[in-house]
C-alpha cells in the first residue's frame, strides 16, 4: 500500500511538465505575529493538477476567507522553487515539486501541516471537496 501511494504520488509530480501560464499572487510580503500561511510551492512547468491546486487555493482565499486575508490573519505565498530565493525557502521545507502547505505560527512559532497528499488527490477530481477541506484546516488553524 505505501508503496503504491509513493508511484502515485511521484506520478503526479513527474507530470507536471506543462508551461506556466502565469504567476499571480495574493500576497507575497514578510509578516510577523499570528497568522496561518498558505504556501504553495511549484515550478517552472506544472501540470494541470498543479495548476489547479493553485486556482482553487486562490478562488477560497479571494472568496469566503478574504476577510481574513485582507487582515492578515491569512497569509498566501507563492514560491517557485526553480529560482534561487525560492530554491532556499522549498530546501527549509524538504520541498523537491509541486507542494502545498498551511502553517499556523503563534508567538513566532511555526506549526507546520504538508496538504501536498490531500491536495493532490483532491485539487482536479473533487474541487469543492478540496476548497472545503482547506478551508476546515485553515480555519481550525485560526483558533
Amino acid at each position: 500500500m505505501r508503496l503504491t501511494t509513493l508511484l502515485i504520488t511521484l506520478t503526479l509530480f513527474s507530470a507536471c511538465r506543462e508551461k506556466q501560464s502565469r504567476n499571480l499572487q495574493l500576497q507575497e510580503q514578510t509578516v510577523t505575529g499570528d497568522r496561518v500561511e498558505v504556501i504553495y510551492f511549484h515550478g517552472k512547468q506544472r501540470c494541470m493538477t498543479c495548476k489547479s491546486i493553485e486556482a482553487q487555493t486562490k478562488e477560497l482565499l479571494t472568496g469566503s476567507l478574504a476577510e481574513a486575508v485582507k487582515t492578515g490573519q491569512i497569509v498566501y505565498r507563492t514560491v517557485d522553487i526553480s529560482d534561487k530565493e525560492g530554491e532556499k525557502i522549498a530546501d527549509r521545507y524538504e520541498v523537491t515539486w509541486s507542494s502545498l502547505f498551511v502553517n499556523r505560527w503563534k508567538d513566532g512559532q511555526e506549526q507546520r501541516n504538508n496538504m501536498t497528499e490531500f491536495a493532490f488527490s483532491k485539487a482536479t477530481s473533487d474541487p469543492e471537496g478540496f476548497k472545503a477541506g482547506l478551508k476546515e484546516k485553515i480555519e481550525i488553524l485560526m483558533k
